[in-house]
């Protein structure tokens, strides 16, 4: 246990980001600001929890008991026993969908709500005396636009309490994400300023403009617009597997039926390149009918290919190798994509101007929510004094060059990206005026 864990802190109130490739817990501190909980794995600190979950079971022993892990816990057990686990990853991508009811573990059935609880409560465990007593109120974080093709936010925001109460949470208030993340850049404002917060996370892209007026050592805000868009970092790693990998995997080949050759469905492939999917694919329907097409397939050994690594539990390695080659495109114009596993050796050159190609929808998405966001608030881009741009997607240089165009480079601010968060859902927490920082429905 580090020393970080070893520390009770009592406080009144908590932070909460449940992202959708991260969860980042906050509290406040003595000095009026806001310290991150710290997590150590393999004698490694760090802030960001990876929201994954793991599940597994002696299934030779009868009824032997379902065991459970979270983070980098559980991606240790899955990468250590792939075919002996569930693991389950984006569950916050399945908050909103009314079409995602249940998943059945070890034949055990499990709510999204049993789920985000059951992950909380991992959380709490592994933070050790840092958070082993909840403090009464829990300020968390929700998209202005919550992720999928139909979203239900009232059934996403219902979806969480029930998961709260469930994790023993009494005070739980709502607050937009880029809400949090400007409360949080607003601490370090000296005059008056109107601020567009960016924030971009795995599942969706979140705008928000506020003015903020200091008077001292006080800090008076007004909320002026939001806006927010389903497209975010795991967007941008689909299109990576969509238009280098899955074609040396089987999309866009054919099979025999009858007398004609058909085009395998895209269908097939989709759920691959979609990291919230992944973790459903191997027992999807969609899934056992490409098997059986196999026997059909004019070209065999790329759809064998396909079918090992679902099989094999591949998806995870794979996805962090592309997550890994679209960093480094932030920093070089061009960069090597290898992923090898038993008989699969996938070798690519990925060039940036070539990503910036396939990405060009998602960014006139997220422009077009920025137009929403400046046209709710009556402003033109001149009136933004400040732009903080959060979350890992900000490092993506046509995003902040995005920004850069509209508003001016010398506006655009970053720092924290994986915190800002969390820090300013806990300073909202103590805030006396915490009703001005919630959402609608919260209020």
């Amino acid at each position: 246990m580090t020393a970080h864990q070893e520390q009770q802190t009592m406080t009144s109130s908590l932070g909460l980001d449940f992202g959708t490739t991260n969860t980042v817990v906050a509290l406040p501190d003595p000095t009026g600001g806001a310290a991150p909980v710290v997590f150590e794995h393999n004698q490694q600190d760090f802030s960001a929890f990876r929201s994954v979950l793991s599940f597994w079971s002696d299934e030779s022993v009868p009824k032997s008991p379902i065991e459970s892990d979270a983070g980098p816990w559980a991606i240790e057990h899955f990468i250590e026993n792939p075919g002996d686990c569930r693991f389950l990853q984006s569950l916050k991508s399945f908050a909103a969908s009314p079409l995602f009811s249940e998943t059945r573990i070890y034949g055990q059935r499990f709510t999204f709500e049993a789920l985000m609880a059951k992950f909380l409560t991992l959380v709490q465990a592994r933070a050790g005396s840092q958070i082993a007593q909840l403090p009464q109120r829990l300020v968390v974080g929700r998209p202005v636009e919550f992720a999928g093709s139909a979203p239900d936010p009232k059934l996403a925001l219902e979806r969480y309490r029930t998961a709260l109460a469930r994790f023993g949470a009494e005070d739980v208030r709502f607050v937009y994400e880029p809400v949090a993340a400007a409360f949080f850049f607003a601490q370090r404002l000296k005059k008056d300023a109107t601020v567009l917060v960016a924030d971009f996370g795995g599942g969706t892209s979140d705008f928000s403009l506020m003015r903020f007026e200091v008077d001292g050592k006080n800090l008076r805000t007004h909320a002026l617009a939001s806006s927010g868009v389903g497209v975010a970092g795991d967007t941008f790693d689909f299109h990576i597997i969509d238009k280098l990998i899955s074609p040396s995997l089987g999309k866009g080949t054919t099979y025999s039926s009858g007398s004609q050759d058909l085009l395998l469905p895209n269908r097939f492939f989709t759920a691959f390149a979609r990291w919230s999917e992944l973790s459903v694919l191997k027992t999807s329907r969609d899934f056992r009918e490409l098997k059986k097409l196999l026997r059909s397939s004019n070209e065999p050994e790329r759809l064998e290919n396909f079918i090992d690594l679902v099989e094999g539990d591949q998806g995870y390695a794979l996805y962090r190798a592309v997550s890994e080659a679209k960093a480094r495109l932030s920093s070089s114009e061009e960069t090597d994509l290898s992923f090898t596993w038993e008989d699969v050796d996938l070798n690519f050159t990925v060039q940036r101007k070539d990503f910036e190609t396939w990405i060009a929808g998602d960014l006139h998405k997220m422009s077009s929510a920025v137009d929403a966001a400046m046209q709710r608030a009556s402003l033109k881009n001149g009136e933004v004094d400040k732009v903080f741009l959060t979350g890992g997607s900000s490092f993506v240089p046509a995003v902040r060059r995005m920004f850069e165009e509209r508003f001016g480079a010398e506006k655009i601010e970053t720092g924290d990206e994986l915190v800002s968060i969390a820090h300013g859902l806990a300073l909202i927490g103590e805030s006396d005026d915490i009703e001005r920082w919630c959402a609608p429905e919260d209020i």
